[in-house]
């Protein structure tokens, strides 16, 4: 691990003191999730009107970023985001946000070779251990990369975050130049709402594609959440986790003694992750638990890693996939839902490993202005972007079926997708399909 050299021995100082360290014309970082600093953040909301030309980086922000929001006119704070989440989504749409394109797991490459230095890098970490790190707790991701390339390192320490073992979690007193006290408050939480009944139907076809040993990967979201409770009542044994988000389902078939680890190559007997959020419990089952493994997002999500464990599994979801099979899971149509994160390299990874499998799941249908629509189109929304393509494509599972589209031809992979669609649309696709010439009129298939 390539450590940082500070210029001087770490200081405390205040939030204040520090947020007045910033200059107009700054890059910040604040990390993302559960690393979000809130104290900095709190302390330079008033500063903003005295500056501009402020560029904040986050990613997933757990908490309002009070300096955006001391900047309603959009005119001195320019919000970057690697990936949103719902309250970014909500900036994005009045204007005050913007997306950074990546693949999760390229993002420390990101950082070391293409973007410019941060000017100023402020994270939320755990106190000091023995050995001097500020442990980074359920957020390692792509901070190595952070600190590497920041001219002035901030640790915001707080005791309320879960301590979390593993690999380059965390920054070093040596690299730190500043520390300020970020109190006692546990990690913002994740909701987790029940499963619905088309979030079952989906589980359930997944869940029985998933044998004895296999690895998974859990995306965020209802489906792959319900695959886990499905899989806790399976009878499926010795399962594996390498994943890049940790999630209360992973946590519950850890507890319930179905994930072991045995029988992967790389890392065995450890859950590997790069961050987490969820409950509190979740929170509480990570702290300084010697079963899991927290890594960087460029080992989680390297394919060429994830490959190397048989019967590897990716279970992801999206919202829309058009006749040719491609995934739409990060827009509507032009306006930006969340991020490509690390579907794509999942998808690739978990292919590529002996026995692997990769699934893309959704709901048939969706209500939108009070009207039911297909998630299976024949062609996309326009403005909608692809996250993974259709050369890449294998399961897609609705609660109607599931279709492995690998070998497929066109036609035949519009026939299997059109049988994944809500009955009542079932129709118009053929026709579409016809219309476009995905299909072939009087060629059979078998």
């Amino acid at each position: 691990m390539q450590l940082r050299a500070a210029a001087a021995p770490a200081q405390s100082i205040s939030a204040e003191a520090a947020a007045a360290l910033v200059q107009s014309g700054m890059w910040l970082d604040y990390g993302g999730g559960v690393c979000q600093p809130n104290a900095f953040d709190a302390a330079l909301a008033p500063r903003v009107p005295e500056l501009h030309d402020i560029k904040i980086r986050n990613c997933i922000s757990m908490r309002p970023v009070q300096a955006l929001e001391a900047d309603p006119a959009g005119e001195r704070v320019y919000f970057l985001n690697l990936h949103f989440g719902g309250w970014d989504r909500k900036m994005h749409d009045a204007g005050h946000g913007h997306y950074i394109p990546v693949n999760l797991g390229e993002i420390p490459d990101y950082y070391r070779r293409f973007m410019a230095p941060v000017d100023i890098a402020i994270i939320k970490t755990c106190p000091p251990d023995a050995d001097g790190f500020f442990n980074l707790s359920a957020g390692n991701l792509w901070h190595r990369g952070v600190i590497e390339r920041a001219k002035t390192v901030i640790v915001e320490v707080c005791s309320g975050l879960p301590y979390c073992p593993g690999v380059e979690t965390g920054i070093h007193a040596s690299e730190v130049d500043y520390i300020i006290d970020g109190g006692s408050t546990p990690p913002a939480e994740l909701p987790n709402p029940a499963p619905g009944e088309v979030d079952r139907a989906v589980a359930s076809q997944i869940a029985a594609e998933i044998e004895d040993g296999a690895c998974l990967q859990i995306g965020i979201g209802g489906m792959p959440n319900a695959v886990c409770g499905l899989l806790a009542t399976s009878g499926v044994k010795d399962l594996g986790v390498h994943t890049e988000m940790l999630t209360d389902g992973i946590m519950q078939l850890y507890q319930g003694g179905h994930i072991t680890g045995a029988r992967k190559h790389t890392d065995p007997g450890k859950i590997v992750y790069t961050f987490a959020l969820g409950s509190g419990a979740l929170y509480r089952a990570m702290h300084n638990n010697p079963d899991l493994l927290s890594c960087p997002v460029d080992y989680t999500n390297a394919p060429h890693i994830i490959m190397q464990n048989p019967r590897a599994v990716a279970i992801n979801s999206t919202t829309q996939v058009d006749l040719l099979g491609q995934a739409a899971s990060e827009t509507d149509g032009t306006r930006h839902i969340s991020g490509t994160g690390g579907q794509a390299q999942f998808v690739r990874g978990t292919y590529a490993a002996p026995g692997g499998k990769s699934f893309i799941c959704l709901p048939s249908t969706y209500d939108k202005r009070g009207a039911r629509r297909s998630r299976i189109v024949p062609q996309l929304t326009p403005g909608n972007v692809v996250t993974t393509t259709r050369a890449d494509m294998m399961y897609v599972v609705t609660e109607y079926g599931c279709v492995n589209l690998k070998g497929k031809s066109v036609p035949e992979r519009a026939r299997a997708l059109i049988g994944l669609a809500h009955p009542d649309f079932r129709e118009e696709l053929e026709r579409a399909a016809y219309d476009m010439r995905l299909i072939p009129r009087g060629f059979t298939f078998g």
